[in-house]
């Protein structure tokens, strides 16, 4: 199994990048890395080049540029080149830190879509935290297509099922569809649309429409969304997870002796609570509908998350994933065509 890996996307590459990669490297030992990158500022923080080679690039894509022109003009840059090497055969899977458009389009353009899949969508998992039975569920999209069409989301709830049913081992995964109430008749004409083609669909366990409250409260395993709302929750549950851990911690500082006794003694409980909530220890998002596995961790990701994520690739692959999901697809392509003309009539 080998990884390519960019090591200058990030916040903190290739510090960051090499010292998480090292981590994976001694705890999976299975796992072979490429690390794409300027050479001479990896190899400052590279201690054991064990099953870890190096490969010069001479180019650096950085957060603010264009995304699709910096993968069609920087064609010596570390990004492009590791997904190069994948859509070669060199590598298995695509790793990076770095500019979340340029990842997208780099899996898009140079990977390549899996035939019947018409947009990839970026999936992240995310925690559940008032079911012991329940750690975890996957949402997509969650930002790979501003303007995401009825096909499109019917498509994420296969590639969700599947996500959650060979990667994160649950068992006839409840999926369910992100809307604004839960009748059925909720939302907009184009999501009454997936609603009606998700309930007509007997591979898929379609529970109906959930509400981004109950997200956290295990509502659903697989949560399917357009790219636009889906990123404008997950960054809601980001940001309302911090401010929250920052209110305690303040309401704990300004209270006095009382409250701070009463917080060391638990000490632990707040431990779990922040645990339970951060979300590096699941991973990065994953580029879904395309050949191969793209996984992209954030921007600001420090050394365990990187291990995390590369964990997390090593389900997919083992999984077989991505092998699954295209003979699926080849299979029904009847029935996709069928929905494509439904849809189409429609209108």
């Amino acid at each position: 199994m080998k990884i390519a890996v960019d090591a200058m996307g990030g916040d903190y590459a290739p510090k960051e990048i090499v010292e998480g990669i090292e981590l994976a490297r001694d705890a999976y030992p299975d796992i072979e890395f490429l690390l794409f990158g300027l050479t001479d500022q990896i190899q400052k923080y590279l201690k054991d080049d064990t099953r870890i080679e190096v490969k010069q690039a001479d180019e650096v894509i950085e957060m603010g540029d264009e995304p699709v022109k910096a993968v069609r003009t920087k064609k010596q840059s570390s990004m492009v080149l590791a997904a190069t090497s994948v859509k070669e055969g060199q590598a298995d899977a695509f790793f990076s830190a770095g500019n979340t458009g340029a990842i997208l389009a780099s899996g898009l353009f140079i990977i390549g879509r899996i035939k019947g899949i018409d947009r990839p969508g970026l999936a992240t998992t995310l925690p559940v935290i008032t079911k012991d039975d329940q750690k975890n569920f996957v949402m997509l999209d969650v930002g790979a297509n501003a303007d995401t069409k009825v096909l499109n989301m019917y498509q994420y709830a296969l590639m969700g099922k599947y996500y959650a049913s060979n990667v994160m081992k649950v068992n006839n995964p409840r999926v369910g569809l992100l809307n604004n109430g839960t009748e059925a008749d909720k939302g907009d004409m184009d999501h009454r649309k997936v609603h009606d083609l998700l309930a007509d669909d007997s591979d898929i366990h379609f529970i109906g429409n959930v509400e981004s409250r109950e997200l956290l409260n295990g509502a659903a395993d697989v949560v399917v969304t357009d790219g636009f709302t889906g990123n404008a929750v997950l960054k809601s549950i980001e940001g309302t997870a911090l401010s929250m851990l920052h209110l305690i911690k303040g309401s704990i500082m300004s209270g006095g002796m009382t409250s701070k006794l009463g917080a060391a003694m638990l000490k632990g409980t707040f431990g779990q609570i922040a645990k339970s909530m951060d979300y590096s220890q699941y991973g990065g998002a994953v580029l879904m509908g395309v050949k191969a596995p793209v996984v992209k961790t954030h921007g600001s990701s420090k050394a365990p998350t990187v291990k995390n994520t590369i964990g997390q690739i090593k389900q997919m692959i083992d999984s077989k994933m991505i092998s699954d999901l295209n003979n699926y697809l080849n299979s029904h392509t009847d029935q996709l065509q069928e929905i494509k003309e439904t849809i189409k009539n429609s209108k």
